[in-house]
């Protein structure tokens, strides 16, 4: 379940979508990520699966293991689902108990089932396709405008990308202590849920050690090199936008005029 989680990993293929300004790519995914709140029925989302279908067809990124990170979030997808049946009124199709499920909840935990899928695979598109130095270096242009108010830019994207970036190294020293644990006796699978999350407790202290050990490593390594922040800061490789980049802004922005007549016609 652990190695199914895809969020914060990088993926290198070599395709036009790797080499895109990582400021394109991050851009496209907040208006993705608004495109799912315009649309109200199931045309719109045609329309943005077809997107990011043909985005992760380019990219060469095996499907497969786009479809492995929605794994760890199927109960909460599931979750998702029963609320919205039981709980939106309407015309009742059957009943459990006190629980009316209705045509218009089964229509709405369909619509939000998708909404979250697309959410998942669409943002992990970014961080596949994008290497964390790449990733901090767009953020952090991004806020550079709003320096002027005080806001911390660099300190902001470190920080975002520090946080991606530990997501996968946590999630291989979570496998190496329950490998480890198991060894010993332990028990993760037998039981009901709320058992096994009962035997997930042990873990939360070796992992917290860990993880504040790391960061310890990571800070002192940061002041062993002398870093001092974004101030006078120079890169190997400077952005720069190019013809592909403002080819995605255009396309991007024919399916936001789609979604956008859709919901107004």
């Amino acid at each position: 379940m652990l190695k199914d989680i895809t969020i914060g990993q990088h993926y290198p293929t070599g395709s036009i979508i790797h080499k895109l300004d990582p400021r394109t790519k991050i851009l496209i995914t907040f208006a993705i990520i608004l495109s799912l709140f315009i649309v109200e029925n199931f045309v719109g989302y045609l329309y943005i699966a077809g997107f990011i279908a043909a985005a992760i067809g380019v990219s060469k990124i095996p499907f497969k293991y786009m479809i492995k990170g929605l794994r760890p979030l199927y109960i909460l997808i599931f979750i998702t689902f029963l609320i919205n049946v039981f709980m939106t009124r309407g015309e009742v199709i059957f009943s459990i108990g006190p629980l009316n499920a209705t045509r218009q909840g089964v229509y709405q935990a369909v619509f939000m089932a998708i909404r979250l899928i697309l959410l998942v695979i669409g943002t992990s598109l970014l961080t596949l396709t994008t290497s964390p130095i790449m990733l901090t270096d767009g953020i952090e242009h991004l806020l550079n405008p709003f320096k002027k108010i005080g806001v911390p830019a660099h300190e902001l994207a470190m920080m975002m990308t520090i946080a991606l970036r530990f997501i996968p190294t946590l999630l291989e020293e979570t496998d190496k202590i329950m490998k480890a644990q198991i060894a010993r006796g332990a028990d993760f699978e037998s039981g009901n849920i709320i058992n096994r999350a009962k035997s997930l407790v042990p873990l939360l202290v070796p992992l917290f050690i860990s993880a504040f050990r790391r960061a310890d490593e990571l800070a002192m390594a940061m002041e062993a090199r002398c870093y001092r922040g974004g101030d006078n800061r120079t890169r190997m490789k400077q952005l720069k936008m190019e013809k592909k980049d403002l080819m995605s802004f255009v396309i991007m922005s024919g399916l936001l005029m789609i979604l956008v007549y859709i919901r107004v016609s």
